[in-house]
This record gives structure tokens, sequence and C-alpha cells, in this order.
């Protein structure tokens, strides 16, 4: 895309091409924040919306125990559940379990399940689109680097597939929304929090 001096306008791009959403809100609030264990044989409803900001995104939210997705927490674990857009996180040593909003991708075709771990973490991410994406979208630019037009946001937890992240984003709108190519998106308040707790090797489940 470009502006009215025919210079490529990369705000323009993020907020039309990546984001699908339609207003922008606000600051986001964590949607469980839990110092002690997660407990229980099945889930806890958690009876209140998550923040006002993702209310009309997320159709509901829960706490989940970690027993039936994983044998262990051996250098903690992650689930993202794609159907109520959430994802939990559970500490190895099962003192801290954190539930937050997230975006998931748009379609069942870029959607992948099942188990992986982190490969890589990046602060400041730079991003290139994959190859199926620019031929979807040839106007796309080749490349953007860190800062405030990285649709990668202000951090980024590379997955062991190839071309998987869960990341940040600058644009809140797609937060509680199916708007991603393939990846899980958070709130960059969310990722910042995430990114602090988690190590390489962390467990991934998506289902």
């Amino acid at each position: 895309m470009t502006d009215n001096t025919g210079n490529w306008n990369r705000r323009t791009f993020l907020a039309g091409s990546l984001a699908g959403g339609a207003t922008m809100i606000g600051t986001p609030s964590l949607a469980q924040t839990a110092n002690t264990t997660a407990t229980g044989a099945g889930t806890v409803e958690i009876e209140e919306d998550v923040s006002d900001s993702v209310r009309h995104n997320i159709s509901s939210f829960r706490s989940l125990d970690w027993r039936p997705y994983f044998s262990n927490l051996r250098k903690g674990a992650i689930l993202v559940d794609v159907t109520s857009r959430a994802l939990h996180f559970w500490s190895e040593d099962e003192t801290t379990y954190k539930l937050f909003p997230s975006s998931v991708p748009l379609t069942e075709d870029l959607t992948r399940r099942g188990r992986t771990s982190i490969v890589r973490k990046v602060v400041g991410p730079s991003w290139r689109p994959t190859p199926s994406m620019l031929k979807r979208n040839p106007e796309w630019p080749k490349f953007i680097g860190p800062g405030p037009d990285n649709p990668l946001g202000t951090h980024a937890l590379y997955l062991g597939w190839t071309y998987y992240r869960i990341h940040g984003t600058h644009d809140t709108r797609k937060i509680g929304r199916r708007s991603s190519n393939g990846c899980i998106g958070l709130y960059n308040e969310h990722i910042a929090v995430l990114f602090e707790m988690t190590k390489i090797g962390t467990q991934v489940l998506l289902i």
C-alpha cells in the first residue's frame, strides 16, 4: 500500500492486510494470574469476563488443569486452545499458572495442532512473510525490522514448527479473534510476561 506521495505505508499495511479487526480496543488486563497451583480433575469456570476490552471477541474463558494435556511440567508447559482463543501457562514448579487471551489463525487450513516446544526466544523480532503469504499477497513487504510496524510485536517465541511462533502484536484489535496467518498472538504486555517465564524447551500443545 502507498500513501498520497507514492511511498510504502507500513502502518496501513499492518492495520489492513494483517489485522482483520474492526475498532481499536483498550489496554489489556491479565485474564487470570495465580501464584498457586491449578488443581482439580476438571475445569473451573471463571464467572467474570476477561476484560471489557476483549469481551466481544472471546466467547468463554476457563482455567484448566495441566494433567489431561501433559505427562509432566518439565521446563514448563503452554497450552493453546484455538476454540476458546486462550493460552494457558504452567510453571515447572507448579507455583504459577497464567491464562491469556490470544489471536488464532484465520482458517482451519492455516491452523496447526499438536505438540512442539520453544526453540528460540527473541526480543524485538524482525518479520519476513512466508512464501505462501507472498503468493497470496504479492504486495506485502519482503521484510520488516523491529519496531512499532512489526507484526510480531515486542517479543517472539519461535516454535519447533517452521514459521510458527507465539508473539506479540501492536494491533490490539487482533486479540480474541481469528486473525492470524498461523501464529498465536498476545498483547505485547502479555507476551513480555510469558517471555520471562518460558525457557528453551518449554512444552507447547495446540488443541
